[in-house]
């Protein structure tokens, strides 16, 4: 399936959901935020929101600072 992450086509196979897109990207563990389509994915809802083909995704990851 194809997906827009942060404005760039990736290709995925399917069914994966966000928590196992991150993973793939290497974002595991990592202090992100993740909207789909538009709406915010909660943390607690990332091994169950799935991802489909076509669906625009931005991933924004927490950078510490001072």
């Amino acid at each position: 399936m194809q997906v827009t992450v942060n404005g760039a086509a990736q290709r995925f196979d399917a069914p994966l959901d966000v928590k196992s897109l991150l993973q793939q990207m290497s974002m595991a563990g990592k202090k992100v935020a993740v909207e789909k389509n538009g709406e915010i994915v909660p943390r607690s809802a990332h091994s169950n929101t799935l991802i489909d083909d076509g669906d625009q995704l931005e991933i924004v990851v927490a950078v510490g600072g001072g």
